[in-house]
């Protein structure tokens, strides 16, 4: 029996039980596997649960859990660590009919998937606010930025950060504006911004090694002060190369 045989098996119920499973009389044993096969299911559930507590939270517990089935069988896992479990879900979610009218979901699950993904980054330390502070204008500007590892943009057109707060923080304060999304970790526990306009242009033009001034030009109309108090607020610059 193949390796793909038994997993096509596990995650299709009704799939017929593989040959040669057998208990330790060597009798047939399809109660044995659909005990397993129902364990597989649930485990993977549950972790999709785990990674995407706000998708669950905005569409239902019950829904989620059908969702997460339909999901599991056409993406199962592709490696042993149930932890990152999902990458394809987003994209799941722009195909699912069912959730076609919640246009916001895939954003949704694709922020939660970059906050999972922010919390496992590498430690940086960061640049003192006073020494950047220090710096003339002139040798700012022409300065290359480096930014935390755990730092992770999110392109978006709805106002998933303030929907990510209003159900992880139960804070109904942060206005309902749509646009891009900067993950954050100051500490331990990363957490999206809402970036001011031209937000998103500069920090992928400092992430690709621009200078300041360079990531500027490529984003006229900037609010400069506005991303360098968000940056500087969260610890995220962490080396200023001259």
């Amino acid at each position: 029996m193949s390796q793909s045989v038994f997993a096509h098996a596990v995650l299709t119920p009704e799939a017929p039980v593989p040959p040669g499973l057998v208990d330790p009389l060597g009798r047939p044993a399809p109660r044995r596997f659909d005990v397993y096969r129902n364990n597989v299911a649930v485990s993977l559930v549950a972790a999709l649960e785990e990674g995407f507590p706000v998708v669950r939270q905005l569409v239902g517990e019950a829904f989620f859990a059908a969702m997460a089935l339909v999901f599991l069988r056409a993406h199962p896992p592709q490696g042993p660590v149930l932890s990152g479990y999902g990458a394809a879900f987003p994209t799941f979610l722009e195909q699912f009919p069912p959730v076609a009218h919640l246009g916001y979901l895939p954003d949704m699950a694709r922020l939660e998937l970059l906050l999972r993904d922010s919390y496992h980054a590498a430690d940086a330390v960061p640049v003192a606010a006073d020494a950047l502070a220090a710096l003339p204008v002139a040798a700012l500007l022409a300065s290359r930025t480096l930014l935390a590892p755990s730092l992770r943009l999110l392109p978006s057109r709805w106002p998933v950060q303030a929907i990510w707060c209003a159900h992880h923080d139960g804070s109904a304060d942060a206005p309902m504006q749509a646009g891009d999304v900067v993950v954050l970790r100051a500490e331990f526990d990363p957490r999206p911004h809402l970036l001011p306009a031209g937000g998103l242009a500069v920090i992928k033009g400092l992430q690709a090694g621009l200078t300041l001034e360079a990531a500027l030009d490529a984003a006229p109309g900037t609010d400069l002060a506005g991303v360098l108090t968000l940056l500087l607020g969260a610890r995220a610059i962490v080396e200023v190369r001259r």
